[in-house]
This record gives structure tokens, sequence and C-alpha cells, in this order.
């Protein structure tokens, strides 16, 4: 793998800035990203921004493009032929575990399961697929992907641009960088919804005359 990164870093600019776009859209339309990470991607696209082989900004908007349009592209495929691509996938290469889990985060979360699969490596290359095989709404199936697929590429793009020539000490760790991101996002929104809820305890409570 490592041999096949370097020579992903050393293509021309505009076909690597494809294969910041191609890696995670073919991670869940085609299920590549059972195989193959689509966080590689963009983690490469940083990296070239880095070393000025690239526009910060081209590679964000490609990898964001790339995860949204791919997840959705994976809903359809999903809606369609679902059943048929999981059982031609061998069970060594696609985990019947992995497919339980996705299908379980669908029936307990719906559309938030897409946003939260998005930073799963087990379950991401899975979740727009079942997505569609369970018939979710494609507007609430789209409204998270795009949440999920913006912060996701971001996050990603931009800890490749810090990194650097130092990449490889963050791709070993990328699925627990998505974990890391995740748990963070939860957090906001925790902390969020305590202020906005103090917030509005504080403006119900009856003014003190003196």
């Amino acid at each position: 793998m490592g041999h096949v990164l370097e020579g992903i870093l050393r293509l021309p600019p505009l076909l690597a800035l494809a294969l910041v776009f191609l890696l995670p859209a073919l991670e869940a339309s085609a299920f590549v990203g059972v195989i193959v990470p689509g966080e590689i991607g963009v983690i490469l696209g940083g990296v070239l921004a880095n070393q000025h082989k690239l526009p910060l900004a081209a590679v964000l908007v490609a990898g964001i493009l790339g995860a949204i349009i791919g997840d959705s592209i994976g809903y359809w495929v999903g809606l369609r032929w679902g059943e048929r691509l999981l059982n031609a996938i061998p069970n060594r290469v696609l985990k019947p575990k992995h497919v339980e889990s996705a299908k379980d985060s669908i029936r307990r979360f719906g559309g938030k399961s897409v946003f939260i699969g998005r930073f799963t490596a087990a379950l991401h290359a899975l979740v727009p697929g079942l997505a569609g095989m369970s018939r979710l709404h494609y507007g609430r199936f789209l409204a998270w992907n795009a949440a999920g697929g913006t912060i996701w590429a971001a996050g990603f793009v931009v800890l490749g641009y810090l990194a650097g020539s130092q990449y490889k000490s963050i791709e070993h760790y990328a699925n627990y960088i998505g974990l890391a991101l995740l748990v963070a996002i939860a957090i906001g929104l925790f902390v969020r919804h305590r202020r906005r809820t103090r917030s509005e305890d504080g403006e119900d409570e009856p003014a003190v005359s003196g």
C-alpha cells in the first residue's frame, strides 16, 4: 500500500485531483471502501495541497463532492440491486457481522445512521446501500449524507494538509480519527443543547422584584 500511496503523490495534479474525488465516490457506490478506505484519497489530497501541487480549495471541493455523490449513488444502487450485490461479495471480503451492524444502525437511528456511519470504518461503505435497501426516504438520506460528507471530507483534507510529509503517521490511525471526529461532534452538539436549554429555562423564570 505504501508504494501505491507514493505513486499517487507523484501523479500529475489533475489526475491526483480526480482520485481525490473518485476514491470517496467509489467507496459506497461500488463497495470499494470494503477494500480501500476513501479517506486515503482525501488525506493525500491534503498532502498535495501542503506541497503546493493542488489548491486547498479544489481538494476540499473534490473530496466533499466525491463523498456526497458517491453515497447517493450507493443509496440508489442499494435500492435497485442491493441484495444481489451483497450476496455476490464473498464473506472474506465483506464480513456478515459488519452487514448486520449496519442494518442495526439503520433500524435504530434512521437517517442519523448515514451521518454516524460516515465516521465508522466498518459501516460507511455499507450504510448508503443498506439505507436504499431499507427504503429510507431519499430527502432525509441526502440531508444527513451532505452533512456527514462535508465534515468528514473537510476534516481528513485538513489533517492531510497539516501532516504534510508525515501523512503516514495519520494514515494508520484513520479509523480512530474518524471516530474521534464523531465524538467531538457529539460533544459539541450536547454542549450546544445544554446551553440552549439553560438559556430557555432562564428566560422562563419570573423576574424577582425588589
